[in-house]
């Protein structure tokens, strides 16, 4: 018998790619194993496991520790063909008799302990998400359902590999220190998910919204960063990268009652935005040129002009083109134009939105309207 992942694949850049499963569903396979040999004396090979996705696992069971009134044992993670970090590492979970009734959950070696608020668990927590304790919870609740034991049960977490692993994570900025998270909404890791890189913007999102006053810095990435640091006046220590996902940012945030974001972007990822496309990925869409092309039409370039800029391949020479023609200035209010209206359109006008945008060769080159009032209210906070 497999893991019950044989049939579970993914396509992604056209290739077949290999799901795998959380360290939640190692945690509480981990938990059910260890209250088995604990409570019914079944020291199992593999154990079953109902995910929340609805895939029942089979997950091998390992080093087991047996003393009077507890048991461990632990899951190696397997994060199928998925680059993650946690694959590979030995998720322990150690299941002991108390006297009082119910399950208790814990984190022990490992795991990380929460710092900062605005995540799911209060301050002072182990980093064992909802959905993973609930499934430890259910797991272990299982196996009491079967013996006839009466009193209550703790579980604690833990993962020798867990510090280190940490360190490669986005545990520091989140604030949870230690160790890693357990985590997983399905119990299943499938292979380059956006969606696990979309949760991770929004745990981020959540810590600066309940540290601030609601309004968020957010850049793409690197380049954004260095340029507020370099160029701002603001320290930027709490920005938002969102990667290529500007429209499930804006998404986020409305949703999580932000009052406000800016974003500060190269013209290379922005531009794409004065067209509406809200992922910035190049395999989502790449009509950069089109775009400056577009705009520089409006703004008075001739044929010849425009010829040369939808022969570009980069943003930064259709800079220098439309700079030598004359027409920068007015291409680049062009452009903001759209740019801050696809930004409202798609925060329905229930936040502020604002954008500054720049070059590497020509540095500053324009910014959306409310971008002053939005750099306001973000200094209020430094």
């Amino acid at each position: 018998m497999g893991r019950g992942l044989e049939e579970h694949k993914v396509i992604k850049q056209n290739k077949e790619l290999r799901c795998g499963f959380t360290t939640g569903s190692c945690a509480a396979a981990a938990a059910k194993g260890a209250a088995a040999a604990l409570l019914l004396g079944r020291k199992e090979a593999k154990i079953s496991l109902l995910t929340p996705a609805g895939i029942r696992l089979f997950l091998p069971l390992e080093d087991f520790r047996v003393s009077d009134n507890s048991v461990s044992c632990c899951v190696t993670k397997d994060a199928g063909d998925d680059p993650d970090v946690t694959d590979g590492i030995h998720i322990y979970a150690e299941v002991k008799k108390i006297p009082s009734p119910g399950i208790l959950i814990e984190g022990g070696e490992g795991i990380g302990q929460i710092t900062r608020k605005g995540l799911f668990l209060p301050v002072g927590e182990a980093a064992i998400n909802p959905v993973p304790r609930k499934m430890i919870t259910d797991a272990v609740q299982e196996v009491l359902d079967r013996s006839d034991y009466e009193g209550g049960l703790s579980v604690t977490v833990r993962t020798p590999e867990g510090e280190e692993t940490a360190k490669k994570t986005f545990n520091p900025r989140l604030g949870i220190e230690g160790g890693i998270s357990i985590l997983g909404t399905t119990g299943i890791v499938e292979p380059m998910s956006e969606a696990a890189m979309v949760k991770s913007i929004e745990a981020e999102m959540r810590i600066l919204l309940a540290e601030g006053n609601g309004y968020l810095l957010v850049t793409p990435g690197n380049y954004g960063a260095d340029y507020v640091k370099t160029h701002c006046g603001i320290s930027g220590d709490n920005i938002l990268k969102c990667s290529n996902f500007v429209g499930d940012t804006i998404d986020m945030a409305v949703n999580l009652k932000a009052r406000g974001l800016l974003f500060v972007s190269h013209i290379g990822k922005f531009i794409k935005l004065a067209g509406g496309i809200m992922n910035t990925h190049s395999r989502e869409a790449d009509c950069r040129a089109e775009l400056m092309a577009a705009a520089a039409v409006r703004s008075g370039a001739g044929l010849k002009t425009v010829r040369e800029i939808l022969q570009t391949k980069t943003t930064e020479e259709g800079i220098s083109l439309l700079k030598s023609e004359g027409i920068l200035e007015r291409t680049m209010e062009d452009l903001l134009e759209k740019i801050g209206e696809n930004l409202s359109r798609r925060a329905y006008d229930r936040l502020l939105t604002g954008a500054l945008v720049f070059s590497g060769g020509h540095g500053f080159l324009g910014q959306t309207k409310h971008t002053d009032l939005l750099w306001q209210k973000l200094k209020e906070t430094e």
